[in-house]
């Protein structure tokens, strides 16, 4: 807030008397540069909520919030991120989408394919099997078999069992 402004919020007697070099024209001063910090903040705090601006440190949280906490699970808060925070920014963009095709092959690919970067995800649902799903993974995300579950585990119908494969490479 500007000096001037808080000087219009005082009442008439202390307006009067905030002239410059007085101890109140001083202190207004203070104020303003006091609540500087915090209206640049304030000005910017859209930011704050968008994935691709957000600070990395608050990625994560943007991802609890939209529910994909999953993702992030980790034994340890001290643990390093499953994914690249690049990666992580994709999914919170993208949770609106996630979340109206969740439990549906699409959903599950989509969030596969975001959360590793990689396509080539297959969804298989057995006609033998009844509420059973396949999910054929690339070779190329092999080592990222872990988060790779807990998505699968998490964007599958609740109703259903899932089995991890790696695809055949071809030659």
């Amino acid at each position: 807030m500007r000096r001037s402004a808080i000087e219009r919020l005082l009442p008439a007697a202390y307006q009067r008397a905030c002239v410059p070099g007085s101890v109140l024209w001083a202190l207004l001063d203070v104020m303003e540069g006091l609540h500087a910090p915090d209206e640049a903040v304030l000005a910017e705090v859209d930011a704050l909520f968008d994935p691709y601006r957000a600070p990395d440190g608050l990625v994560v949280r943007l991802t609890r919030w939209v529910a994909m906490d999953h993702v992030v699970a980790s034994p340890r808060p001290d643990a390093p991120l499953p994914l690249p925070v690049g990666r992580l920014r994709d999914l919170v963009a993208n949770a609106a989408l996630l979340a109206r095709w969740r439990g549906t092959p699409y959903g599950l690919r989509t969030a596969l394919e975001l959360a590793t970067g990689t396509p080539g995800f297959t969804i298989d649902e057995p006609a033998e099997q009844p509420f059973h799903v396949v999910v054929r993974v690339p070779v190329a995300v092999a080592d990222q078999l872990a988060v790779i579950t807990r998505i699968v585990e998490a964007e599958k119908p609740a109703s259903t069992t899932a089995e991890i494969v790696l695809q055949e490479e071809s030659s």
